[in-house]
């Protein structure tokens, strides 16, 4: 049998940062993964650009049944050190929108530089491997492994969540903690697009295609989303980065409320443009919204598009306004785990130290990365997680084996 120091499970993100930052803290690391192709969640990410981190990232931008878990983690490895990693690595990126940063190449110089990461601490990888059954005690864990048995001091989790199942996507990281005894804050799919009904939606399908920038909100209290990003009409419902955004705090049976002309009083602006006015209703509509959707939303209100401006009586144009600025929408679900980002919810933070991600029901035991129930916004915010949770466990497992 062979034996490590520490043995992680997963070799993406969170996985091979933590492995390669606790190895050049001289301990001897073992990462497994049942993959083929090491990392294919970063390869695809960010357009093949890998949306890495966001420079604003903060416990505000993130969900979980304990907001406040994530904060020690991301407070001692922040965006900057991220940063000046890329910069020790030459790696070149740049900023699209709203503090989120892509590298200026490819996905490939993130996946590069936790390989180099890697081996500059000596890790050893197994893959693809299959982890066939783990056990704990006295002498640390044992794991029975496609490439044979291994044992360790330490055993670190960091398998992600179930989105994109066709690149392995799995729930064993959720098997493993309930094995060892943690609670699981019921997955979810997060980061998606949403669907309706098919016959509430025909009114609204021909748009598929229509973007438009968008105030969007959904939930109450603490749970309370709201966002202005821009909104994609669908065949089957709504998505664009306003919905994915939302989509996170979305739960069966809730309604979203959309105002599809955010920073305009619709009613005011069309009594305004009114007296004497000979431009067709839809017209003078599609000055503030596609003109495919203005068509649409006149005929869903039963009004004649055609009609003259001036001719349309007021309480009409409110009926047009009060609509459009609190459209008010019941999804009936999701795209599911093919098409979203990330999973929500995951193994509770009750059962883990936030200082360290470590188990407080098995000693050794650690979980980071996305099969935890920390939850970023669209944005790179998941992939600081990744960063900030493995250098907070490579930290704590060094500290504790020195």
């Amino acid at each position: 049998m062979q034996t490590y120091d520490v043995v992680v499970i997963g070799a993406g993100a969170a996985g091979l940062f933590c492995a390669g930052l606790a190895g050049q803290a001289g301990l001897r690391v073992l990462v497994i993964d049942h993959a083929a192709k090491v990392a294919e969640k970063i390869r695809i990410s960010g357009g093949g650009r890998c949306n890495f981190t966001n420079r604003d990232a903060g416990p505000a931008n993130f969900l979980s049944d304990n907001p406040h878990f994530c904060r020690s983690a991301l407070a001692r490895y922040t965006p900057q050190d991220f940063l000046a990693l890329l910069r020790r690595h030459r790696i070149g990126w740049h900023e699209k929108h709203k503090g989120q940063l892509f590298c200026d190449e490819s996905s490939e110089d993130i996946i590069r530089l936790l390989l180099r990461e890697c081996a500059a601490g000596g890790v050893t990888r197994w893959q693809p491997c299959r982890v066939l059954a783990v056990r704990h005690g006295s002498a640390g864990f044992e794991c029975d492994t496609e490439h044979g048995p291994v044992r360790s001091a330490r055993l670190v989790v960091a398998t992600g969540g179930l989105s994109i199942p066709k690149i392995g996507a799995s729930d064993f990281g959720y098997r493993l903690a309930r094995q060892f005894g943690h609670r699981i804050v019921e997955p979810r799919p997060a980061l998606v697009p949403l669907t309706f009904d098919g016959a509430d939606w025909a009114p609204f399908a021909a748009l598929a295609g229509v973007a438009l920038p968008v105030s969007i909100r959904c939930g109450t209290g603490r749970a309370q989303g709201h966002f202005e990003e821009d909104l994609l009409f669908t065949h089957r419902g709504l998505s664009g980065p306003a919905v994915l955004q939302i989509s996170s705090y979305w739960r069966p049976g809730h309604s979203l409320t959309i105002d599809l002309c955010p920073g305009l009083d619709v009613g005011h602006t069309l009594r305004q443009a009114k007296p004497g006015s000979r431009r067709q209703l839809a017209t003078a509509l599609a000055e503030h919204l596609p003109q495919r959707l203005a068509d649409v939303w006149l005929q869903a209100l039963g009004l004649d598009g055609s009609r003259a401006l001036a001719d349309t009586r007021d309480r009409d144009l409110d009926a047009v306004a009060q609509r459009l600025q609190a459209w008010h929408v019941l999804p009936s679900g999701t795209e599911g785990y093919r098409k979203a980002e990330v999973t929500a919810g995951g193994v509770d933070t009750r059962d883990l130290s936030s200082q360290s991600l470590e188990s407080r029901r098995v000693p050794g035991l650690h979980f980071i990365g996305e099969v935890v129930d920390v939850t970023g916004w669209l944005g790179g915010f998941n992939f600081q997680w990744a960063w900030s949770s493995a250098a907070a466990c490579a930290r704590a497992m060094a500290a504790a084996m020195a």
